[in-house]
């Protein structure tokens, strides 16, 4: 028996069968159920576990249709629309899905209708039954006002004037129900009738393309699952060159016999397609999980799916069927594969800003995010980007700190010179060389008008390691200049 706190009582909220035999029912007090059966066992109900165990129930519900909502606490909604011929029609549907709830210990009670509506009162008051289309009136005629999905002030405010029925309801005139119990109770019955359109709202975004492989032995083996990712990608490759796209972003759900689901995703910088490049990305990313993946008896059903999609440019090829990959190719591919293993922050690219602050000058940004900025809305630009890189900087550390960090300077050669020797991290470093300085001055439309100036030196110390550090402002009788490292050379 499971209880929850009510105003400040602990009732009844769920019972198991033997629970039910002993007459005792949901809502009942804790104490009162414990003075007529004391040798009950009571569980604290936890409900952000049962908002986990729903959604897990869901992912594994995606195995017969991509469009499933949660309904309340303890119900789903299936669109099975198109899906029933799959698995040979609605009836042996319905049947595999509560036999298999069944197998994984779940007490089910589901139901088939052409409406949400009708579909929620015959998987409550019918379950395992299939209402035929037309049947929703004289179905729902006979079943109790819960049926409608209304609020429990409404159900005893009509039970309460003799309507006890949804057939009650139904042959009742329509405008005094709606101005005394409110509009809800006609929509809900217009809902399950079929009069009033109610969309199933997906909890996670339909994939446009996918395609799965039903086994009739489950896999456990990683190598398995990465040939079996490669005959999906050649199936999938196709779909993509009839619709002369490629794939930017992957998902691949491994469905467990006992109902466990795994999602693994890839992100691609360019459109892909070729089923060795879509292997290669999986297994770069089945290697990071490891041992995460727990494939229990075994996976029975696996699916590849296009999360994302791009159009795919075609290169025209020499005289010798081979294609000529531009430089980038390469460097993407590379990327995309550190990105699988390490994530997507484990590949940067520095993008040129217009400005002359070293931090706001270069910002790094994911290599894959801006691959895609390019091939997108922005690509009109990309020639005078790449025509601004050409341009010659002066020289930066290969690594440039987020945020400078200070250092203590004891003391410079001249008051506006390099320092001599400078402390970083607790440690001393003597400069046997320097460079500079290398002024640049706040930007005044961003900044506050009287902000220092930076004057930026390169250093080298006793040991040749090499450090990019800055004075803010200058030596004057009113402040003392402060000093900042903020990179390092190669």
């Amino acid at each position: 028996m499971i209880s929850h706190r009510e105003n400040n009582t602990q009732r009844i909220a769920g019972l198991d069968a033997r629970a039910e035999a002993l007459r005792l029912k949901p809502g009942m007090g804790i104490a009162e159920a414990r003075a007529m059966h004391p040798d009950i066992d009571v569980v604290e109900a936890d409900p952000e576990a049962d908002r986990r165990l729903l959604e897990g129930l869901a992912d594994w519900c995606d195995r017969y249709t991509p469009l499933v909502a949660i309904d309340g606490e303890n119900g789903l909604f299936l669109d099975i629309s198109g899906c029933a011929h799959l698995f040979g029609g609605e009836k042996a549907l319905l049947a595999d899905l509560m036999a298999r709830f069944f197998h994984q210990g779940f007490d089910v009670r589901a139901g088939l209708a052409s409406t949400p509506g009708a579909a929620w009162a015959t998987a409550r008051f019918a379950t395992g039954q299939i209402l035929a289309p037309g049947n929703e009136r004289k179905f729902l005629a006979r079943l109790p006002l819960s049926a409608l999905r209304i609020d429990a002030r409404t159900k005893a405010s009509l039970e309460s004037v003799g309507l006890r029925s949804v057939g009650a309801i139904m042959d009742g005139p329509r405008a005094p129900l709606v101005r005394r119990f409110g509009a809800e109770l006609i929509e809900r019955l217009d809902q399950a009738l079929g009069r009033l359109e109610e969309a199933i709202s997906p909890r996670l975004p339909v994939a446009p393309l996918s395609v799965e492989r039903h086994l009739a032995d489950p896999l456990s083996l990683i190598g398995d699952i990465e040939r079996l990712i490669g005959l999906l990608a050649a199936t999938l490759k196709v779909d993509l060159e009839r619709r002369e796209e490629g794939a930017r972003a992957l998902e691949l759900l491994l469905f467990r016999v006992d109902g466990m689901v795994s999602r693994i995703t890839v992100g691609a910088s360019r459109p892909i397609r070729e089923p060795v490049l879509v292997r290669r990305l999986f297994h770069e990313r089945l290697a990071a999980l490891g041992e995460t993946i727990d494939a229990g008896y075994g996976f029975d059903l696996v699916r590849l799916s296009a999360l994302s999609t791009a159009r795919f440019d075609a290169r025209q090829a020499d005289l010798a069927g081979e294609v000529v990959e531009d430089g980038g190719e390469e460097l993407a591919i590379f990327a995309d594969r550190i990105s699988a293993r390490l994530g997507e922050a484990a590949v940067l690219e520095a993008i040129p800003v217009e400005s002359h602050l070293p931090e706001r000058a270069a910002p790094a940004r994911p290599y894959a995010q801006e691959e895609a900025r390019k091939d997108g809305a922005e690509r009109p630009a990309r020639a005078a980007q790449q025509a601004t890189r050409r341009l010659r900087l002066p020289d930066r550390p290969i690594r440039l700190f987020r945020q400078p960090e200070p250092i203590d300077v004891p003391a410079t050669e001249i008051p506006d010179g390099p320092p001599l020797n400078f402390r970083w991290r607790r440690a001393l470093h003597r400069v046997a060389r320097a460079e500079g300085p290398e002024r640049i001055a706040p930007e005044w439309w961003r900044q506050a008008a009287d902000a220092p100036t930076r004057d930026y030196y390169r250093i080298e110390d006793a040991e040749g390691r090499r450090y990019w550090l800055y004075r803010q402002g200058l030596y004057n009788a009113q402040a003392v200049p402060r000093w900042f490292l903020h990179g390092v050379f190669a």
